[in-house]
């Protein structure tokens, strides 16, 4: 009898895969918002945390991010395919990068003191802070890099569902973290934190909590490692390990990923700019607030939603397809892979662009800690920001059809040229008033993803021929121009919820947020999917199929 099977299928994968994504964002949006309450979102403490604790994770990925995705992961699905299940290379490779990833943890929190001058503008007043923090954050190199190894030998086994909810725990913890901190320390509301009144048990309530959800998250793994059954144990030396053969084929990756962390880095240091000026302009009569590192950074997480709950789930299957094709030598099947899915995924992420422009107040209400100033400003970074969402999206999947024929060298490529353009505005903005530096460097966001779709554009066009693009273009037009007209209608339900006046219904509460968000987010999307069908664009029906055809098989 042929053994049976023990991996879940892939639609229940895709499906547990993909209902983790989305409680971890909600969750995340939770965190973020209960994380304003605490510290607020334009304090000066707020940036100074918020510079600290995306260096971890900075770190991570610009010194071995690359290698364990590029180099690691290929050689782990390999393993998994001999008889010992590739348990004797698994036990090398787990060992030698816990042992590597704990030097470099050890090494960087070490060295905090020097790093932080070098990756921020934090002025020596505003350093120590920064410094305490990282002494308690930069041990999450160490565990966000175990979270990552032991996750790809689960999914090489093809147990996916461990490491698309392992993020789920990390949230819980900070968020019962951020509502203790809340109960015992209290809230900026009522405190008004500062440097100079912070005290050593906030910083072990937040930044504790926050690195204890990420030791968790990657603890917990733990437990669906053990049930493989791989006999794992501690085991060096680097001969068999096959770094050498791999680490040609992964070479472009991981220079990418350094280039594009590299720019990252920059973005970061301009950024906290305007932090280091918060003390003037809060000195100023009356005190005025003006846009920090949080700021970009939830303006980010905000506007990558759309891409992260559709773009990468869609992806994922039309990547398997271009591999696939490739394979095949069939280049028309990869080009209408790719026509197909641009057009598929613009469907979506135009009409979210256009209601996180519209409701960016009502959104960023929930993310201000109940400051209305807070909130204008955190729209208006918004904003900025989601105009160009639809680009982010489009250059991810057309970056897969490169990955998709182990083409890594052409995305190097244009990493180098966004770079040069992405740093380039970046110290174009650091020129801006301090109050503007913000909103300057969302600026060089967007200019940055539309200029990414002309780049792979010209680069696909050289690889594959025309791939459809003045289809892509012409549909993309219908999408705008019915997104302009569900926008007109959620604008006009906004000004009638008084969204444009300070004293309006919109601002009184989250309360009053939620229904402006409810009652105009619908309005949009009928509004959208009318114009849609006015407008002849039958790649409406081909998105919502699946969706519908669930739906249907649950009644």
């Amino acid at each position: 009898m042929a053994a049976q099977n023990t991996a879940p299928s892939t639609a229940r994968s895709s499906a547990v895969m993909a209902a983790g994504t989305m409680v971890s964002r909600v969750l995340g949006l939770v965190r973020t918002a209960l994380l304003a309450v605490a510290i607020g979102n334009t304090g000066l403490v707020t940036d100074i945390f918020s510079s600290a604790n995306v260096l971890p994770n900075f770190i991570y990925l610009l010194v071995a991010g690359g290698v364990f995705n590029a180099v690691l992961v290929p050689q782990i699905i390999k393993a998994s395919k001999r008889e010992d299940r590739g348990a004797d290379y698994v036990s090398r490779i787990l060992t030698l990068s816990l042992v590597f990833l704990a030097v470099i943890a050890a090494l960087a929190t070490i060295a905090a003191p020097l790093i932080l001058p070098l990756v921020t503008a934090l002025n020596p007043d505003q350093l120590p802070l920064a410094t305490v923090f990282a002494y308690w954050l930069f041990p999450q190199i160490f565990f966000y890099g175990a979270y990552a190894v032991i996750g790809q030998i689960l999914n090489a086994n093809g147990r996916f569902g461990a490491y698309m909810w392992a993020p789920v725990v990390n949230n819980l913890v900070a968020i019962a973290g951020l509502i203790v901190f809340i109960t015992f320390v209290g809230r900026q509301e009522t405190e008004q934190f500062s440097p100079e009144t912070w005290t050593s048990t906030a910083t072990l309530i937040l930044a504790g909590s926050t690195t204890l959800g990420i030791v968790l998250q990657a603890v917990v793994l733990l437990f669906p490692l053990k049930k493989l059954g791989l006999g794992l144990r501690p085991s060096f030396g680097l001969r068999g390990v096959g770094l050498g053969q791999t680490g040609k084929v992964a070479k472009w990756t991981v220079l990418t990923m350094l280039v594009g962390n590299g720019a990252y880095l920059v973005y970061t240091k301009v950024a906290t700019i305007a932090s280091a000026a918060r003390p003037d302009y809060q000195a100023l009569t009356p005190p005025q607030e003006i846009a920090g590192h949080l700021n970009l950074e939830t303006a980010a997480m905000l506007y990558i939603i759309p891409h992260s709950v559709i773009t990468l789930s869609l992806a994922t299957v039309l990547f398997n397809r271009m591999s696939h094709a490739y394979v095949e030598k069939d280049l028309d099947g990869v080009r209408e892979t790719i026509s197909r899915g641009l057009r598929a995924i613009g469907v979506a992420t135009v009409f979210c662009a256009a209601v996180l422009v519209v409701l960016a107040g009502p959104i960023s209400m929930w993310f201000s800690g109940g400051s209305n100033a807070s909130a204008v400003i955190q729209a208006q970074v918004l904003v900025l920001l989601a105009a160009s969402a639809p680009f982010l999206s489009a250059t991810f999947l057309m970056n897969r059809a490169f990955y998709a024929n182990e083409d890594a060298r052409t995305p190097l490529i244009m990493q180098v040229i966004l770079s040069i353009l992405g740093v380039s505005l970046a110290l174009a903005a650091a020129a801006l008033p301090a109050d503007r530096i913000v909103f300057g460097l969302a600026v060089a966001y967007s200019i940055g993803n539309i200029a990414a779709v002309v780049l792979s554009h010209i680069f696909l066009n050289r690889k594959l021929g025309h791939y459809g693009a003045g289809r892509v273009f012409d549909l993309h037009v219908r999408l705008t121009v019915a997104a302009l007209g569900a926008s007109v209608v959620g604008a006009a339900a906004l000004a009638m919820f008084g969204g444009y006046t300070s004293d309006g219904f919109a601002w009184n509460s989250l309360a009053n947020a939620v229904v402006v968000l409810v009652v105009c987010g619908t309005l949009m999307a009928l509004s959208y999917a009318a114009m849609l069908r006015g407008l002849k664009v039958k790649e409406l029906d081909e998105f919502l199929a699946p969706l519908l055809a669930r739906l249907k098989r649950r009644a």
